[in-house]
């Protein structure tokens, strides 16, 4: 296929990176760390929220993967957090990752739904009932 503009031509599986191809997530890792399944789970999460792999944009796909990886450290932080006394400077790391975290989430089209969880008439009477 003749394209005016090499560079978008598209080029066989053997011919892109492991990364492309997805049988890699990171280079040089086989992927079992917590931490890269994590990764891992969380960009599937994320991308099926946008309608999955086929819906996406590359420049899409390529947020997700930042999303998901600041999410895991926002994690690992937390656990320091959680198990020993917070430094000033890790707090500020924590919320300005927290906040390109929410800015990438954003630009993605990424957002909270709420659920209602207002009972019905019925429901609330039912439950004045049985107290």
């Amino acid at each position: 296929m003749r394209m005016d503009n090499p560079g978008l031509a598209v080029r066989k599986p053997e011919g892109r990176s492991r990364i492309s191809n997805g049988s890699h997530l990171l280079p040089g890792t086989d992927g079992r760390s917590t931490w890269a399944r994590r990764l891992r789970d969380l960009i599937a999460l994320h991308t099926a929220d946008l309608g999955g792999v086929e819906a996406i944009s590359a420049a899409e796909a390529s947020i997700i993967r930042r999303a998901a990886c600041l999410t895991v450290e926002l994690e690992r932080l937390e656990l320091v957090f959680a198990t020993t006394e917070a430094k000033p400077e890790d707090l500020d790391l924590y919320q300005r990752m927290s906040n390109t975290l929410r800015r990438h989430l954003e630009t993605t089209g990424l957002k909270r739904v709420p659920r209602d969880v207002t009972p019905t008439l019925s429901e609330y009477l039912a439950s004045k009932e049985r107290a």
